[in-house]
């Protein structure tokens, strides 16, 4: 049958990624060091210092599953392999869309592994701050930047992520003036990186009665949560701290007491803020456990190309400076002005529907790097 042979000789050039793959995992070290970790939590008073053991649990664990993971996908591979030669055994056509089935997702699995291999920066593991600020367009900024908190958070739950708002700031009319959340779970800022700029969106506006089409844009900021002590030495006079009622959805203290917590970094400009905690004393922490993650990152690189590879350029919200176009009149386009990975499919974009952008974003970085 001609569907089998295509199925065939489409496997089988899958068969060099997948040995790429095999190699890049390195899967030979890691049952080295799994092997390494076994034989620590055997000896005596492992278990006795609790932030070790569970540092070494986690890798552990997170070593396993790439080897499964692997050992799954070459399992998946076989398996497609003896459906094609029952195919061609018992001529039989019925086991057509189950091999194309199984095509598909060993396909998307293997994909969805060699962009795991690509998250190899410092903070690429660890969860992600991110940061909308509506710009230049007013309530219909405001708007977007309310269709992008919404974008990112349906996004996060199709990973099986968790979101944490840390800071609220409602539109005079509609929408977000500004929002800070963090996304929680493997690999997000690795991911979540490629977000870092600016948004911009071409539409028919509903706040203009004329019907005209608008123009808006929509910074975002996305830094790694950095959790552990970093030896960054901040002097209090460098600091503004400001009070103020939180507000927007959700919280015991919403617009009841002063517990949200502003903090300037008068030398670098840096501001944070955190309003979601249950005190002034916890969103104060949750700040500076902010500002410090931003201010080691600024001290760790040595100069602006680098700086911006983490924290992304610090560029006007408007005209010139967008990293993606997301077009719904007079025509549906979603491209992305990096890498040139476009798509007409704006609506499922907007549904949290990202892995196109991303996954295009981390290969061309990872090429750019190789040709540097």
């Amino acid at each position: 049958m001609v569907e089998l042979d295509q199925f065939k000789y489409t496997l089988n050039n899958y068969q060099g990624p997948l040995v790429e793959l095999r190699d890049s995992l390195d899967l030979a070290d890691k049952a080295k060091r799994i092997e390494e970790l076994e034989r620590e939590m055997e000896a005596p008073g492992y278990w006795d210092n609790t932030e070790k053991s569970q540092e070494g649990m986690k890798e552990l664990k997170n070593l396993k599953d790439e080897a499964e993971d692997y050992n799954s996908l070459k399992q998946q591979y076989e398996d497609i392999e003896t459906l094609i030669e029952m195919g061609y055994e018992e001529s039989d056509a019925s086991l057509i869309p189950e091999i194309q089935g199984e095509l598909d997702a060993f396909v998307n699995k293997l994909e969805s592994m060699k962009i795991k291999t690509l998250l190899s920066g410092e903070y690429d593991g660890n969860n992600a701050i991110l940061k909308l600020n509506a710009g230049a367009g007013g309530t219909e900024s405001c708007d977007w930047a309310g269709m992008l908190y919404r974008m990112y958070t349906r996004w996060a739950e199709r990973k099986g992520f968790t979101v944490e708002v840390l800071d609220y700031l409602d539109g005079d009319e509609a929408g977000i003036k500004s929002v800070t959340f963090q996304v929680n779970g493997e690999n997000a800022y690795g991911y979540l990186k490629s977000e870092k700029g600016v948004h911009r969106l071409v539409r028919i506006s509903p706040f203009n009665a004329q019907g005209k089409r608008q123009t808006s844009f929509v910074s975002l900021d996305v830094m790694p949560d950095i959790e552990e002590d970093l030896d960054v030495e901040i002097d209090e006079k460098d600091l503004r701290i400001d009070t103020y009622r939180s507000s927007g959805a959700g919280g015991q203290h919403i617009n009841k007491t002063s517990s949200a917590i502003r903090i300037t970094h008068i030398p670098t400009g840096t501001v944070v803020q955190c309003q979601n905690e249950r005190s002034q004393f916890q969103n104060k922490d949750k700040a500076m456990q902010m500002l410090k993650a931003k201010l080691f990152l600024l001290k760790q690189e040595a100069n602006v190309e680098k700086l911006s590879d983490i924290r992304g350029e610090v560029k006007d919200i408007g005209w010139g400076n967008q990293i993606r176009s997301y077009v719904l009149q007079p025509y549906k386009m979603v491209k992305d002005l990096r890498t040139d990975v476009e798509t007409g499919n704006t609506d499922a974009v907007l549904d949290g529907g990202l892995d196109l952008f991303i996954n295009g974003y981390l290969k061309w970085i990872s090429v750019s790097q190789k040709q540097q």
